[in-house]
């Protein structure tokens, strides 16, 4: 679905998201959404990392 907008398609939708959030929330809300990213990413990879760390038998002393 996504793959097959063209750069005009992308254009309306922003200036459609422009004009409902306007030009002064438009930078909140972009940061909000990268945060947001960001977080599930660390979710999801923080998940494989545990599991990895417990396979792996601490030295002993």
């Amino acid at each position: 679905m996504f793959s097959t907008m063209g750069p005009t398609e992308w254009l309306i939708i922003f200036l459609i998201i422009l004009l409902v959030f306007g030009g002064s929330k438009l930078p909140g809300l972009a940061k909000g959404l990268g945060q947001g990213f960001r977080e599930f990413k660390k979710a999801v990879h923080g998940e494989d990392e545990e599991t990895q760390n417990k396979e792996i038998p601490e030295e002993k002393k």
